[in-house]
């Protein structure tokens, strides 16, 4: 009885004849109030009067051209009138025409179909329709969200809810190789713009059905849709639940891309080194969930967010384990070395010689002042001046147009090197230093973690201007209390370096062979740490 009252007071606030009806009886305070009561279910509920159900939705998108709404009738007689809504450029042209309307407006009228509007809503449902995803819908709100998102909305007259049928098909740009993550050996497959096609990606990788897709809408205007993907039973409880309380306290406007969820969700705001891992590779993406790890798809963008991140992923590659152990072990150990020289060479530089000639031999001594001889700036503003010129050079090739960028890029710093050194303004030896910094941050896989080096370098060269190797030396003692103090989602940023974890060093700076990395991160995976039980292999007798 109480759903029977509540569905002839939602079909009251959704006649209007009704309502105005209703109101002669009551005195004006009452009358207002049940104005107002029927107008908010006229915002937010359907309607069972078809006419008004469209109405609204044109009074709502302003009588958007792009948004398709065609009323028609079904049935032997007409007696079914029905009414869909879709998105051009979004929807599926010719399914909407062959299953839908055709079947609706074709197949019903030859059929035996004589039955009242209610029953005949679900025959349409279950028995008529041959589309694959079918959503009941009985809220506004979401009919448009089905509708901006590329669903078609199927109305009936006489009944208070619709069905999303699924057919979305937009232009995407495809499958293509990552642009900011190449490798020589390995997948050549990278993420793209549309959400269902990153999610295909990673289930071609990992056929488990642990894997749990998780999806949810965030964004008051974008309703961008963000979904998570982890192994149940290997990631663990605590960070699934935390990342999805975090995003659950998102309220925003808009999200266009994962940078805005990478700050909104990350543990630390106040440091230069990232916390939430990015990635346009797959396979990266699919070996940090089988780690026991969360990736955070973003519709719209191909970049896959990864956590938790600790700092010693952003030195890993997935080129790392396609190569033998002993050719990663020492791709890594440049990478570590590579790390020491782009953030150093510079301050090191301006601290010996500004305060500590007396560390050179005097060959190389007498070289360099030979070379600052003419030079009118001193070390510390010469160095600042060409990594300046240089960190322009490099943001100005990013930003121009593809055919010429690269070479504006490198003839831009050969020319203004050279003119640079004979016009005496900074010495032969700052270029090679600046050059050798810049080679070095381009060793890092992750860009995110060469940022940091930029901009930290810029940090200690002042130190070293200042108070020389001592500078120095400080800086990097606070860098490291830094680092220890830094967590994602709960975990040491330096592990498994601080707190040191002896089973985790296997796949740290040395990595060993596959047929000995058997068990997970510790403290990444604490529920199903085993890999398996593969034997070193051995040579036939």
């Amino acid at each position: 009885m109480k759903n029977k009252k509540q569905q002839e007071d939602l079909n009251q606030s959704g006649n209007p004849n009704s309502s105005k009806t209703n109101n002669q009886n009551q005195n004006p305070v009452q009358a207002q109030n049940r104005n107002k009561e029927s107008k908010n279910h006229q915002t937010k509920l359907i309607s069972s009067d078809l006419q008004f159900n469209i109405d609204h939705i044109k009074k709502t998108v302003g009588n958007s051209s792009d948004i398709v709404i065609r009323d028609f009738q079904a049935g032997k007689n007409g007696e079914i009138k029905l009414g869909i809504v879709y998105t051009d450029g979004l929807t599926d042209s010719a399914s909407i025409q062959d299953f839908i309307l055709d079947t609706l407006m074709v197949e019903i009228r030859n059929s035996d179909l004589d039955v009242a509007v209610p029953d005949c809503f679900e025959m349409i449902k279950s028995h008529i329709l041959p589309v694959g995803g079918i959503v009941e819908i009985n809220e506004f709100q979401k009919l448009f969200n089905h509708v901006l998102s590329g669903d078609t909305m199927l109305l009936m007259d006489g009944s208070p809810k619709g069905m999303a049928l699924g057919s979305r098909d937009w232009a995407d740009r495809g499958v293509q190789e990552p642009s900011s993550q190449t490798v020589v050996r390995g997948p050549k497959d990278g993420f793209t713009e549309t959400l269902r096609t990153n999610t295909a990606l990673i289930r071609r990788r990992i056929k488990d059905p642990n894997l749990w897709l998780e999806t949810k809408q965030i964004g008051e205007k974008t309703q961008t849709d963000v979904a998570i993907m982890y192994l149940k039973g290997v990631a663990n409880d605590k960070t699934v639940s935390e990342l999805q309380s975090r995003l659950n306290r998102i309220n925003i406007d808009a999200i266009l891309e994962s940078g805005y969820i990478e700050e909104l969700i990350q543990d630390e705001v106040y440091t230069p080194f990232p916390t939430v891992y990015n990635t346009e590779r797959p396979d990266a993406v699919a070996a940090a969930i089988l780690e026991g790890r969360i990736a955070i798809l973003i519709d719209g963008t191909p970049f896959v967010l990864v956590v938790p991140a600790l700092m010693v992923h952003f030195f890993q590659s997935s080129e790392d384990y396609y190569q033998r152990a002993d050719i990663a072990t020492l791709i890594r150990v440049l990478r570590y070395l590579s790390f020491f020289l782009a953030l150093l060479t510079p301050s090191l530089y301006i601290a010996v010689s500004t305060f500590h000639q007396e560390m050179l031999p005097t060959p190389l001594l007498i070289s360099l002042a030979s070379q600052r001889e003419g030079v009118p700036f001193p070390a510390f503003v010469e160095a600042m001046l060409m990594e300046v010129v240089f960190e322009i050079l490099r943001e100005a090739g990013v930003r121009m147009p593809r055919a010429i960028g690269s070479s504006i890029s490198i003839v831009g710093a050969l020319v203004i090197g050279q003119a640079a050194v004979e016009a005496g303004f900074v010495s032969a030896t700052m270029v090679i230093i600046v050059s050798l910094t810049a080679i070095c941050s381009f060793v890092f896989p992750a860009n995110s973690m060469a940022m940091a080096f930029r901009m930290l370098r810029f940090l200690f060269m002042i130190l070293a201007a200042t108070f020389g190797l001592y500078g120095i030396i400080l800086g990097l003692i606070v860098m490291v209390l830094h680092l220890n103090s830094i967590r994602s989602f709960g975990l040491p940023y330096l592990a498994p370096n601080a707190p040191f974890i002896l089973q985790d060093q296997k796949d740290n700076i040395i990595r060993m062979p596959h047929w000995s990395l058997l068990k997970r991160p510790r403290l990444i995976s604490k529920n199903d740490t085993d890999r398996g039980e593969v034997s070193s292999p051995k040579p036939p007798r």
